[in-house]
């Protein structure tokens, strides 16, 4: 749910310049003059003695190569950070200017940036903005001056701040750690904070001697200390959950909708609103491999699976990502991370911005708007190589591009990092906020040890340049089931990269995809052939064998084989 509002401010009135020629009347607005250009102002964020904000310029005009947007402050506020865009500040007076990457606006473009600020007293919407030396009209508004509408469960304006990694510890799950510290050579990683698996509603109040959420926050508020501490939980029991594979099959059918919400999301949403952990920053990684199936397996694809063309239809997984997005959204201290596939899975063009699409779709259903989003995750539980170092998307051999090989099979991404980036901007392009940030799961796409290659592959054709360079060595990208091979990958850190939140292990390194055969089990867990080692494939993975390890658990259930062998293609080494 939204803690801002955009309020349609009156136009101002444009007279003709000295040529006399004459401004056109929008129609439909009669004696309304057409506007050059037009600025969204809006105070996202706002604590007692700062803010953050984002604004979107949307030209009217020429197309321009560069753009410069100046403003004066009333009060006394003052930018201290900013993003997409090179901020100035002279006593009242702001000028925000293109970086070298968003200096084109066409006609009818838009381009957004953001910034961090501080004040005192008041912090009133600037009153007018000139772009390049003319006057825009403002659609501005939501800041302390003008709250706007909100909801009844809306606690108020919270204190999130722009990346809830920086200046924090990450909570170390002890029951991962228990598991790595008791493998031979685990005591190495056994301190690196993972993510908390929240998979069914037993989960929530600890199943199997396992604990439960508010043992977890209890745990984390002891690990805290006096310093910051953000925790992360995985939300992950949407009605016919992934619904184009059956290792990780969920207890809700397809219909249950109303059970997530009142067994499930509303439960969660009550625990993190207590006001005993309103100190904790409290990330939900929302729904993985959900959404992005409504985009890639349903009709007329052919790797369309009924299960998905039945979540496409009857609407439960864009209802269900809403609804818990505007609930866990309501709590000042929560920062939802909607789940962005990978490269592997996204990055082709048909794919790429219908999955934003989607995305939105769902951040304005069931109350959420995409102000309930601070950002997107990408490589949950997934072994998409973060930096491809030997070869890009834009080298060719023999007048071949690589997109033309086999491995890449015309995607316009080769690693995460590249789509990451591309996806965040791709994402504030389509209306979220231009603040959002990523976040990657670095936890098992390494691809260390003795088979990663040291330098770029021969340049006989283009497939041998890209096999003989790519440092993940998966036989398709569309492989995703404990994977042979694959190793821990960058350790948990924040702010790695531009626009990444953080480098993050949600998936916790050990812990199963999924069985290698059918394992009778009471937690609604299928048997998928993507984890049998002897599969063939299906068009999901282009036929390919599956590359999972042999003998694997239930997934979720410690895999102590898949642990060693990460530990061993660790890159870095450990």
């Amino acid at each position: 749910m939204s803690r801002t509002r955009t309020a349609l401010l009156a136009a101002l009135a444009l007279v003709a310049g000295a040529s006399g020629t004459a401004l056109a009347v929008v129609p439909g607005d009669v004696g309304i003059a057409a506007v050059p250009c037009t600025v969204d102002y809006k105070v996202q964020n706002q604590w007692d003695t700062g803010f953050t904000t984002a604004v979107t310029i949307t030209n009217n005009s020429a197309p321009k190569s560069s753009w410069s947007l100046k403003w004066s402050y009333a009060g006394n506020q003052k930018v201290s950070n900013f993003w997409n865009s090179r901020i100035s500040q002279s006593g009242t007076a702001v000028t925000a200017a293109n970086e070298s990457y968003n200096g084109s606006l066409a006609t009818g473009g838009s381009v957004s940036f953001g910034f961090q600020g501080t004040y005192s007293g008041t912090n009133a919407v600037p009153a007018t903005f000139t772009l390049d030396g003319v006057t825009c009209n403002v659609d501005g508004g939501g800041g302390p001056t003008d709250p706007g509408p909100t909801d009844p469960g809306t606690p108020g304006t919270g204190t999130r701040v722009d990346n809830p990694y920086a200046g924090a510890k990450v909570y170390v799950n002890p029951e991962w750690s228990a598991n790595a510290a008791a493998e031979p050579g685990g005591s190495r990683i056994a301190n690196q904070p993972t993510g908390v698996w929240l998979d069914r509603v037993a989960a929530i109040n600890g199943a199997g001697g396992k604990m439960g959420l508010r043992a977890h926050l209890d745990e984390a508020l002891k690990q805290k200390g006096s310093g910051e501490l953000a925790v992360q939980l995985v939300i992950y029991d949407l009605p016919g959950r992934d619904c184009a594979a059956l290792a990780s099959n969920g207890e809700f059918g397809p219909t249950d909708i109303d059970k997530y919400k009142t067994q499930y999301i509303d439960p969660i949403a009550a625990i993190l609103a207590d006001p005993k952990y309103a100190s904790l920053r409290i990330v939900t990684t929302v729904e993985l491999d959900s959404l992005p199936n409504l985009v890639t397996n349903v009709s007329p694809r052919n790797t369309a699976t009924p299960n998905c063309d039945t979540m496409k239809s009857n609407g439960n997984y864009i209802k269900g990502v809403g609804y818990a997005l505007n609930k866990l959204g309501d709590v000042p201290n929560v920062y939802n991370y909607v789940d962005a596939g990978h490269h592997g899975w996204l990055g082709w063009d048909d794919n790429f911005s219908a999955t934003v699409q989607t995305i939105k779709q769902a951040a304005t259903a069931e109350g959420a708007t995409v102000n309930d989003v601070h950002g997107f995750i990408t490589n949950t539980a997934n072994y998409s190589a973060l930096k491809e170092p030997y070869y890009t998307i834009n080298d060719s051999v023999n007048g071949k591009s690589v997109r033309e090989s086999k491995w890449v099979d015309w995607n316009r991404y080769v690693d995460e990092l590249s789509y990451a980036q591309a996806f965040r901007q791709e994402a504030v392009s389509q209306g979220f906020p231009s603040g959002v940030g990523m976040l990657i799961d670095t936890s098992r796409n390494g691809w260390g040890g003795s088979a990663r290659p040291t330098g770029p592959g021969a340049k006989t054709d283009v497939d041998t340049y890209v096999d003989g360079g790519r440092i993940d060595r998966r036989l398709n990208t569309g492989n995703w089931c404990n994977q042979a091979g694959a190793g821990l990958g960058e350790r948990p850190q924040a702010s790695p990269a531009a626009g990444i939140d953080a480098y993050v292990w949600i998936k916790p390194p050990g812990e199963s995809d999924g069985a290698s055969s059918a394992v009778p089990n009471d937690e609604g867990k299928g048997f998928d052939r993507m984890c049998d080692p002897t599969y063939t494939g299906n068009p999901r993975n282009n036929n390919h064998m599956s590359g999972a390890l042999p003998n694997a658990p239930l997934s979720g259930h410690w895999f102590s084989a898949q642990f060693q062998e990460l530990m061993k293609n660790a890159y870095p080494a450990l």
